[in-house]
Parts: C-alpha cells; sequence; structure tokens
C-alpha cells in the first residue's frame, strides 16, 4: 500500500541553519505518529513540508505517493491554538463551514450539503448545544472542538495537529485526544501529533519521531523515550524517569534553538 507519508534522506535549512538532515521516515496509512522535540526543532516545519508550505532543501517527501501540494483536501490541520477574538460574532458553525468551501476556488458544495455535514461534524465533536453561538464567546476547550470539527469537516485521509493540547486543562486534553483517536477508527485514517507533552498521547499513538538539534530518532514511544537514545538525539545526557504510567524526561534543553552539527541519526 502507498504509505500516507514518506520522506527520503529529508533535509531543511531555515536562515542559515539545519533544523534536521537525513530525515527517512514511512508512515504508513492509518497510523498515529507524534512528533516532538524542542522549540525550533523543525516539527511545526516539517508539518510545513507535508502542506506544501515548505520545499525541502535536500532529499525527497512524498504525500499519499504525490508531492505534497497547497489547498490538499485530503488533509486536514488543525494549527497551533490561537485564541478568537472575544468581538468575533461568526457563529460556530460558520467557522466549522470553513473548513469545507472558506479555502477554494470554485462553486461551494450545495447548501443542503454543507449543512448536513456541518451540522454532522458538530454532532461528533458535542458541540451541537454552542453551534449558533458567537466563536469569540466561547472557552479555548470548545473552541478547539471547533477547530477539530473545521478539519475534519471535509472527511481528510491524513490529520496534522500542531500542538492542539497547547494551554488546555487536563479534562480538556483527554477530550480531543479521545475525539482525534475515535475520529481516526472511523475512518482509518492517518494522525500526525506535534507535542512538547508525550504523556497525553500515551494511549493514542503508534510511534514518535523525536527532534532535537539536527537529530532525529524513530520508533516505539518505549523503545525511543530511554535514556540512551534521547542522549544521542539530545547531544547530551538525558535521564528518563517513568512515573504512575507517566514518562519524565530530564536533562533536555528543551527550549534551545541552536542545532549542534549533524549527526547521524537513531532509528530503532
Amino acid at each position: 500500500m502507498t504509505p500516507a507519508v514518506w520522506l527520503e534522506h529529508a533535509s531543511l535549512r531555515l536562515g542559515g541553519r539545519t533544523v534536521w538532515e537525513g530525515l527517512s521516515l514511512t508512515v504508513p496509512g492509518g497510523e498515529c505518529l507524534a512528533v516532538l522535540g524542542p522549540n525550533g526543532a523543525g516539527k511545526t516545519s516539517l508539518l510545513r513540508v507535508l502542506l506544501g508550505l515548505q520545499p525541502l532543501s535536500g532529499g525527497r517527501v512524498r504525500v499519499q505517493g504525490r508531492p505534497p501540494r497547497r489547498g490538499d483536501a485530503s488533509i486536514g490541520y488543525i494549527p497551533q491554538q490561537r485564541a478568537v477574538e472575544p468581538d468575533l460574532l461568526v457563529r460556530a458553525r460558520d467557522l466549522v463551514a470553513f473548513g469545507l468551501d472558506g479555502h477554494r476556488w470554485g462553486l461551494a458544495l450545495p447548501r443542503r450539503e454543507t449543512r448536513r455535514r456541518v451540522d454532522e461534524m458538530l454532532a461528533f465533536v458535542g458541540a451541537e448545544h454552542f453551534a449558533d453561538a458567537p466563536a469569540g464567546r466561547l472557552s479555548g476547550g470548545e473552541q478547539q472542538r471547533l477547530r477539530i470539527a473545521q478539519a475534519l469537516v471535509g472527511d481528510p485521509a491524513i490529520l496534522l495537529c500542531d500542538e492542539p493540547l497547547l494551554s488546555l486543562d487536563l479534562p480538556s486534553q483527554q477530550a480531543i485526544v479521545q475525539l482525534v483517536t475515535a475520529w481516526r477508527r472511523r475512518r482509518g485514517a492517518t494522525v500526525i501529533f506535534v507535542e512538547h507533552d508525550i504523556n497525553p498521547l500515551l494511549g493514542a499513538i503508534d510511534r514518535v519521531l523525536v527532534l532535537a538539534r539536527g537529530r532525529w530518532a524513530v520508533g516505539p514511544a518505549d523503545e525511543v523515550l530511554t535514556e540512551g537514545t534521547l542522549s544521542r538525539v539530545y547531544g547530551s545526557p538525558v535521564d528518563v524517569l517513568r512515573l504512575h504510567g507517566r514518562v519524565v524526561v530530564l536533562g533536555a534543553e528543551i527550549g534551545g534553538h541552536e542545532p549542534l552539527p549533524a549527526a547521524p541519526a537513531v532509528e530503532r
């Protein structure tokens, strides 16, 4: 079967520095992959490459067997969370509808079909009771449900999530992960999560990709989130503790932006 995402010896350089290099990655259809790493490691840039917004500096990339292209309707995207302006009076359901025709040229779907799809997705994310409320008056968790509905209303085959759990409390984080997991199972789709904290995702993901200082590692969480692997990727000693089902990483410079010289990748 054609992989959902495929990269071969991919490299990315921005502003004269190497973000990552030699990245070879195959994401089968239906897999859930978490992408972790410090600020500046190129996590969001990887999503931009898959969206056709950022060209590689070297190597090759394919999304469902094709070069990435802007506006690919088969990809849903949840951007980094930003609060909706409080005075924005656009209804919640109208924000969701933008996921069908707010970014495309040509004829829109018939109004009845658009409403059917929007209503179905509002019900799926549990947003029916505030569907006609002004989006700017909703809580952060409610707004994030709308972003998910907007990303899924076009029935994409791939969902890219850029820190969708940021600034949410624990119950809201759990609810968002459950929603995405339920949709993935129903659709048989591929999901790529970019996050800083792996713990809310541990029960939902198949593999982890760690990016740090030009290096990378990919594999099952139990194999990648180890002291040996993370120390090699970060280029300095890292301690990994497992407490009550949670993973705690100590010693990693999670705020660093300056990459070390490229080193051989670690794949497990």
